[in-house]
């Protein structure tokens, strides 16, 4: 077991560092988006890897494993969304993008079409990209830690700290060529871990004998909709669209459509990455069900941790059902998805520093290696004093920056004039909207992306209405050119 799974980082540290040998010394543009030469098949399980993170492993088997067969909702709607985002964007993010020539999304979005950009919007994008994505990444590393302890027993510190140096070193030494480099092992990676998974629940429980054995276990977990809910069940099932539509607003996954090597490449990316995404949504929801079945007893198993009992789902089914080597796959797989998203967050905070924050590092590869190492610190730290699940950090931070930077990049693409005091005044009010959602104790009723992706669009419509004509908030819209 212990064998299998050192193996499995020693090859992602190994492919990682190898992308060394094709990446151009000291250039901050090839550390940052590989000198725009990502081949599609790369870009997309890169991209793919990167999106289903520690928050599929642990956090939506945990779900499943809770919620029952309406986990199935969430990532339907999700995988909906991000469909949404394949077709219409990503192909005008790497054209406009390569155009502008910019290397971090907040410098995109701060960015008009004549090449000018507005300094305080770059920063504030580049703050809530340092803030949001590095307690993003801490809850990666906090879920390689819940793997470890639930199979080896260990401090969950110690998954943290792996995770963090084998991240760093490679990154390190690539930037983001090797983290595309490693995510596409790490994604062929995850796919067997999570087939070998749902294999050992098939050969236990047969698939037809599922949903009966869950609804004598309890009825509340085959039951299709859920009750009470304020907004009906269209809206319920919108807010998870909206959800999968988020990722408008994550950096680290967009920036992979900035670095393939063409726009024409876009569609045979987006083919790659939903033959991955569809079965492995599929898997990982119909292992959280088989897990409810094989292991009832979490709560009682999670009674001295800190870890939501549900959370503690997979390490616990896979001792179970799988010989040890294949457990050891298995927590590699787990492995692989909280370093593929970790990875691709750091290099992200890294670009928000020196291209956005202190533009005169944006062009020292140093600099941003030295950004790298300071952001993997901050997540460490973060990732040994969190106290909440996976789950709930994940989430936190996605609709954070799907509210805040998802409308703004709509309009940027759609070559929509913003001025300076609207696009503030729409990433404040997609993060407050987001937070009251919550405080309100409404997320079980409907997504807060629905709300928070709205929200910031009817103020940016309010100010078609009241504010100035578009083109008098054009030529307000920069106010130094980059």
């Amino acid at each position: 077991m212990v064998a299998g799974f050192v193996l499995a980082l020693l090859v992602f540290t190994l492919v990682g560092v190898a992308s060394a040998r094709q990446s151009v010394a000291g250039s901050s543009h090839d550390y940052l988006v590989a000198s725009r030469s990502v081949h599609p098949w790369l870009s997309a399980l890169s991209s793919v890897a990167t999106n289903n993170s520690g928050f599929m492993f642990v956090g939506l088997i945990g779900f499943a494993y809770t919620a029952g067969v309406q986990a199935i909702w969430l990532q339907a709607g999700w995988v909906v969304g991000d469909a949404i985002v394949w077709w219409r964007t990503h192909r005008r993010v790497r054209e406009r993008s390569g155009r502008l020539d910019s290397t971090s999304i907040p410098g995109f979005l701060a960015t008009d079409e004549g090449g000018r950009t507005d300094r305080v919007l770059a920063c504030v994008a580049g703050a809530l990209t340092f803030l949001f994505l590095a307690g993003y990444a801490a809850a990666q590393l906090n879920a390689g830690g819940t793997a470890l302890r639930g199979v080896f027993g260990w401090d969950l510190r110690v998954g943290a700290w792996i995770g963090a140096v084998i991240v760093l070193v490679y990154s390190l030494a690539g930037g983001l060529r090797a983290s595309i480099w490693t995510d596409a092992v790490q994604a062929v990676v995850m796919l067997l871990a999570m087939a070998a998974l749902l294999v050992g629940c098939m050969q236990t429980i047969p698939i037809g004998e599922l949903f009966g054995r869950l609804a004598a276990a309890d009825p509340e977990l085959v039951r299709w909709i859920p009750q009470d809910l304020t907004f009906g069940f269209g809206v319920y099932l919108l807010g998870f669209v909206f959800g999968g539509l988020g990722v408008l607003g994550q950096p680290h996954i967009l920036v992979r459509s900035m670095a393939i090597d063409s726009p024409k490449s876009i569609p045979r990316a987006r083919r790659v990455y939903f033959a991955w995404f569809v079965p492995f949504s599929i898997a990982a929801v119909l292992v959280g069900l088989y897990a409810r079945l094989l292991v009832p007893e979490l709560d009682a198993l999670a009674a001295d941790s800190a870890i939501p009992p549900a959370e503690l789902a997979l390490p616990e089914i896979a001792q179970r059902l799988l010989p040890g080597p294949l457990v050891g796959v298995v927590l590699a797989g787990l492995f692989a998805a909280t370093m593929s998203t970790a990875d691709s967050q750091l290099l992200s905070c890294s670009a928000a520093v020196t291209q956005d924050l202190m533009p005169a590092w944006r062009a020292s590869a140093l600099a941003s290696k030295l950004a790298t190492a300071s952001v993997a610190a901050l997540a460490l730290a973060v990732a040994l004093r969190a106290d909440e699940g996976v789950f709930a950090l994940v989430l936190a931070a996605w609709s954070a920056l799907g509210a805040s930077l998802g409308p703004l990049l709509l309009l940027r693409l759609a070559r929509r004039p913003v001025s300076r005091s609207v696009a503030l005044a729409m990433m404040a009010s997609g993060l407050m909207t987001v937070w009251l959602w919550g405080r309100m104790n409404l997320g079980g009723h409907a997504f807060e992306l629905l709300p928070g992706m709205i929200v910031p669009l009817a103020v940016y419509g309010g100010s078609t209405l009241f504010g100035p004509s578009p083109r008098e908030r054009d030529a307000h819209t920069v106010e130094a050119r980059a």
